[in-house]
Parts: structure tokens; sequence; C-alpha cells
């Protein structure tokens, strides 16, 4: 409780009007919010990379996120950090009751899918009483929040629906689904009809995390790990360019598929 109380005096101070940093001073929810998230996708890239002494600093940039904010709710009246840790753990151990609970009130799930069930019933009950009187109709897609990555979002999009039985049964036709949606593309190029192909590609988009969800893969995961690939690709492209004195602008495509191709095997080839 020491360390925590020391990053919450260090936020009180930055936050003073009077003695404190102007930049933080004058910051709102608004204007924090891209700093979070940036602060979490670093996270995530310290994990990735596998740096640990790089994780325990982002850890900490994004612990530094949530006292900012909690900082900010306080002093407009709303809540502070202490709220923030109470609602967490009354959360936690509502959603856990297996580990929680006492005597007969403790469930006992027979597997882990049982478990995922119990808690997603407990999360759709805590969705429902946060929606209280509202004259709007509850929604299986309630709570999935607007920004957020568009392929996580789609992702979990989808898996709402299919839990409510909205989806395929198998991969199978989500492939047919697929052709299906890059043919529409192609016939409204054909057509000339530019706001349709933004319309088509993004259908695109939305059936290949369909089938990437099929797969259980991870679609944010898998095309980050596709676009470091390829950055990875391409600097070799460039590097195997200057070794010959090329301009890489200046370069036939026959040429620069020539290089790629060498990038791909000096990758293969390391990676054995």
């Amino acid at each position: 409780m020491s360390d925590i109380r020391k990053l919450l005096d260090v936020m009180s101070r930055l936050r003073d009007p009077e003695t404190g940093c102007a930049w933080d001073v004058e910051q709102t929810f608004s204007t924090i919010a891209p700093y979070t998230l940036e602060e979490a996708y670093e996270v995530t890239d310290a994990i990735e990379r596998n740096d640990m002494d790089d994780l325990c600093d982002e850890l900490g940039d994004l612990l530094l996120q949530v006292v900012f904010h909690a900082r900010m709710a306080e002093e407009a009246g709303h809540f502070n950090f202490a709220d923030v840790v109470t609602s967490i753990v009354d959360k936690m151990i509502r959603r856990h009751p297996h580990v929680f609970a006492e005597g007969d009130e403790k469930p006992v799930y027979e597997s882990t899918q049982s478990l995922k069930r119990a808690w997603e019933a407990e999360k759709a009950r805590e969705r429902a009483a946060k929606a209280g009187d509202k004259e709007s109709i509850s929604s299986a897609l309630d709570g999935v929040a607007l920004n957020l990555p568009s392929l996580t979002r789609a992702a979990k999009i989808q898996k709402r629906a299919a839990r409510v039985g909205f989806d395929w049964q198998e991969v199978t036709p989500v492939f047919d689904k697929v052709a299906e949606e890059v043919e529409e593309v192609r016939e409204a190029l054909e057509d000339n009809r530019p706001t349709r192909v933004s319309d088509e590609i993004g259908d695109v988009l939305f059936s290949v995390v369909n089938l990437a969800r099929h797969c259980q893969v991870d679609p944010e995961s898998a095309l980050r790990h596709s676009t470091l690939k390829f950055s990875r690709r391409f600097q070799q492209v460039e590097a195997k360019a200057a070794e010959r004195s090329l301009d890489l602008a200046q370069q036939p495509l026959a040429m620069l598929d020539t290089l790629w191709n060498e990038a791909k095997s000096t990758e293969s080839a390391d990676s054995v």
C-alpha cells in the first residue's frame, strides 16, 4: 500500500493547479485516453518480445494511466482510486464464486467450458443490471466498446452473436463467405463504384475475422505478426538493393520480386 500511495501522491502533486506540472494540470479524460491505449499496446509489445525489464517499465506506465484517470475523476467528485480498486475486487470475487464462495454456495464446474459459460452468464447479468431502467432493448452486443481496434471489435461482436446461436457450426461455409465477399469487391471495382468498393472490402475483412475466429486465431495478433514479418523482409530488400547500389524506386517489378524472394530465402535459412 505504501508503494501505491507514493504513486498517488506523485499524481496529486503533478495535478496541483498552483505547484504542479502545467501539462499534467491541463489534461482531461479525452486527451489522456490515447496515451492509455498507447501504453496498453506497449505492454503487449514487451510481452511479445519477451522483454521482462521492458514489461516492468511498461506496466508502470500503464498503471500511471489508471492513477491519472482516477485522480481527474476524484477532482471532479466522481470517484477515486480506492473506488476503482474496490470495484475490480468486488467484480473478481463475484465472477469467481468457485474460488471465493464458502460452503454450499461454492459451485463446482466440471470443465473449463462450463466455467466459461458461468462467467459469461454473470457478465450478462452485470450488463442487464447496468442497463437498469433504460427503455432500449437489451442486446447480446451490449458492452462491446466502440473504440476497440476494428479487428478485435469485429471478433468480439461475432463471439457475442455466436453465443445466441448466430454462427456457422463449421469452418467450410466461412471459406465460402470469404470467397463471396472477395468476388463482390471485384464486381464493385468493375462497376467503378468507389463507395461500394469500400463497403465490400469492409465485408471481406469482417469475413476474414470470422475465419480467424473459427480457426481459434486472434486476428489482431495474426495481422500484427504478418505486418512485422513484411517489415522485416522489406528492410532486407532495402539492404540487398543498397549492397548492389540499386535505387529501389527505379527497379522493375521483376527485380523487386527477386530481391523479395531472396529475403524470404534468407529468413527461412536463418530459422532452420
